[in-house]
């Protein structure tokens, strides 16, 4: 159409290089020369093909595509919302723009530079309660929780939670001992850092959460302190070496010991049983001899008297003695029974009696 804006855009190119050949002439019926129809429509293919590319680029940028590891963030005349089902998603050209944001865990290194190991001394040396120096090395692992936040919340959130965390690992590190950073109080001293820095990321609202943190090494600053903690620490190996010992040696001499005192107990309480019987059956014993002396009091002594002589008596040697001449008559067993013994002469002599 001669009305249509490339006709008037090839118009334009036609009058730019020619001049009209008579003023107020009317040339709009006279045709153009052969090559000037060619390259009017060379302009229109080029017009076309400039559409096409403008409507096939417009139509790309009413889709995009979601995976499993991103959140999608769009902004909708600067309204954000967060998209998080992975696949293909449609947004409206021009008014709608994507934000992709990761979901996977990210690191952040404190105290050191990854790789090398580099040590960071502003990061690194802390000061403990005991007034130690120490090199702390500490690994941050985070998510981005809230996509728009994350976003628009701060300027720089990993920035920010990096500044918390530093602040919270000095004043957690300060009210331990150097032995404990260095050697029993890592899982406390991380425990608790994370615990204080997850409270505070949360009261902050940026958009992050802490996974986890932990000590990555724990060393002296100086390696004269270094070697002292070395035999502080060699010292209280064989402080748990020698307690091992001991409560082995305890363990296994413990039951003997338990088992002597056992048997002693039962011998003693057979002992005490044996002359607790022993005591009631002569007290029983004497009960009936009294019941008897009662009803019977002068048989019952000469009875008794003659069962003590029964006793003593053949145990007994009698000595007589003369106190003029000095002599030592012995005197044998009055028993019948008892064997006839030859008995020595005293020393002072005499006839024997």
């Amino acid at each position: 159409m001669r009305g249509s804006i490339f006709d008037a855009l090839e118009r334009l190119f036609q009058n730019a290089g020619r001049k009209q050949p008579f003023e107020g002439m009317d040339t709009g019926n006279i045709d153009p020369p052969p090559a000037k129809k060619n390259r009017k429509i060379s302009l229109k293919r080029l017009g076309k093909a400039f559409l096409v590319l403008a409507v096939v680029s417009l139509l790309n940028t009413c889709w995009y595509r979601l995976d499993e590891d991103n959140y999608a963030v769009v902004t909708t005349l600067g309204s954000p919302s967060a998209e998080t089902q992975a696949g293909l998603h449609f947004k409206i050209p021009l008014i709608q723009n994507v934000h992709m944001v990761s979901k996977i865990i990210k690191g952040m290194p404190i105290g050191y530079v990854p790789g090398d190991n580099t040590t960071i001394p502003e990061e690194a040396i802390m000061i403990t309660k005991d007034f130690n120096f120490v090199n702390t090395d500490f690994y941050l692992e985070y998510m981005v929780s809230d996509p728009i936040k994350y976003l628009y919340a701060s300027e720089e959130p990993e920035a920010t939670l990096k500044m918390l965390a530093q602040s919270y690992i000095r004043d957690t590190v300060g009210v331990y001992n150097v032995d404990d950073v260095i050697t029993t109080g890592k899982a406390a001293i991380q425990s608790e850092i994370k615990e204080k820095l997850t409270e505070r990321v949360i009261s902050e609202d940026i958009g992050l959460s802490v996974v986890n943190i932990t000590i990555q090494d724990a060393f002296p600053p100086t390696q004269e302190v270094l070697s002292a903690f070395k035999n502080v620490e060699n010292a209280k190996q064989g402080k748990e070496t020698a307690v091992n010992n001991a409560n082995k040696d305890r363990n296994e001499k413990l039951p003997q010991a338990e088992a002597s005192c056992d048997q002693i107990i039962k011998q003693a309480e057979a002992e005490k049983q044996a002359r607790v019987n022993e005591a009631e059956g002569q007290a029983s014993r004497f009960e009936q001899m009294y019941a008897e002396y009662e009803k019977y009091p002068l048989i019952t002594r000469r009875r008794m008297f003659y069962e003590a002589m029964e006793d003593i008596l053949p145990e007994l040697k009698v000595y007589v003695t003369d106190g003029a001449t000095q002599k030592l008559l012995p005197l044998e067993h009055f028993s019948a029974d008892a064997p006839e013994t030859e008995h020595a002469e005293p020393e002072t002599g005499g006839e024997r009696e």
